[in-house]
């Protein structure tokens, strides 16, 4: 595994001027959503992972695949980036903006040593969510759910993502929409099954619940009033197929302040085929963040050292053409992993990546 260049080595002790930022930017009082002020923030220099990395999940502009996807290349070097995981949103069926991964495949194919593809949050999780709805998953929903999921497979994606069974409407989300389904509906059980069968993984955005709740107060409609339980029926999804990689979005930075430590210790502790991808936004982060003041808080760095092998990073990196603005989210996960030890630093940024996407070759 190879280490940052030397000549990146003075960028890398520019750590602190990032850390000095933090503090700087949640000391002023600027709104934590995406706003014209926050897009406009004097930027800290760009500092580089100290050891090469993979980001498995982040996005591209729909308007502008192409373009989208070169810009996500060319920003791997300011990273020491060794691969991006571009994933198609989480759509519903009505959603006049959704697409699939069809859209930038033929483009990051031409960078198979660097990019990956995740398929279905336009066509699989709209039908997850219809069914839902309807309360028709029979036979031929089901037969047109696999066919669906072996033709991504069949075009290049290397697993299904990003699908959701409990995503919030918020201001600054892409999505506006709310949208539920229960974890262990038969269509995700069925994606488990074809998940395991081919040795891929399943990215799924979820925020916790662990029994029904209000809705948080600074969220608003068209979110419902009440929010359903939702981790007894994760916990049976994670069980039906014991051979199906589940890798659970967005750890240290979820809406509903459920996801603590202790939910994803307990869970990690009971799922051996749980994984988990680490969040940190600095703009929107959530109700349980990974950081304060620009250090790891002490009880997720326990949570990292103590399942070393089941986490990995995440950013939810938005890609665009044009100039990149900020703080951008990839600075921020490679803040968290130049504060790790080496060896946990190799785990979550590079080894645990190579595992749950074995059948990628190593790009290193």
């Amino acid at each position: 595994m190879s280490e940052l260049p030397e000549k990146f080595g003075a960028r890398a002790s520019a750590l602190s001027l990032v850390g000095i930022f933090v503090v700087l930017f949640y000391s002023s009082g600027v709104s934590r959503t995406h706003n014209a002020s926050a897009q406009s923030l004097p930027q800290a220099e760009l500092v580089p992972a100290l050891s090469k990395y993979m980001d498995l999940h982040t996005h591209i502009d729909p308007h502008d695949p192409s373009a989208s996807v070169e810009a996500a290349v060319r920003s791997m070097v300011n990273q020491n980036a060794a691969r991006l995981f571009l994933l198609t949103e989480p759509y519903p069926q009505d959603d006049p903006e959704r697409y699939d991964a069809e859209i930038f495949l033929p483009t990051a194919k031409k960078y198979p040593d660097k990019l990956a593809v995740l398929g279905g949050g336009g066509t699989l999780n709209a039908m997850i969510q219809e069914a839902a709805r309807s309360g028709n998953d029979g036979p031929d929903v089901r037969r047109e759910f696999r066919e669906r999921a072996y033709e991504l497979l069949r075009e290049g994606a290397a697993g299904f993502g990003e699908l959701t069974a409990e995503h919030l409407s918020q201001p600054s989300s892409a999505l506006k929409d709310y949208e539920y389904a229960p974890p262990n509906h038969p269509l995700f059980l069925l994606l488990a099954d074809i998940a395991a069968e081919q040795n891929v993984p399943i990215d799924l955005h979820m925020e916790a619940v662990p029994k029904t709740m209000p809705l948080p107060s600074d969220l608003t409609s068209p979110n419902p009033p009440q929010l359903p339980a939702n981790i007894a029926d994760f916990e049976r999804l994670l069980q039906h197929n014991r051979g199906a990689k589940i890798i659970w979005a967005h750890a240290g930075a979820d809406f509903t302040g459920s996801r603590t430590p202790e939910l994803c210790r307990r869970l990690l502790k009971s799922h051996s085929n749980l994984y988990m991808e680490i969040k940190v936004d600095l703009v929107t982060p959530g109700k349980n963040p990974v950081f304060v003041n620009g250090k790891i808080k002490p009880e997720w760095l326990n949570l990292f050292q103590d399942f070393p092998d089941r986490f990995v990073i995440g950013s939810d990196q938005h890609y665009r053409p044009g100039p990149a603005k900020g703080p951008l989210r990839w600075e921020s996960s490679v803040m968290l992993l130049n504060q790790l030890p080496t060896d946990l630093r190799r785990k979550i940024g590079m080894e645990n990546a190579l595992h749950i996407y074995s059948k990628l070759a190593n790009p290193l």
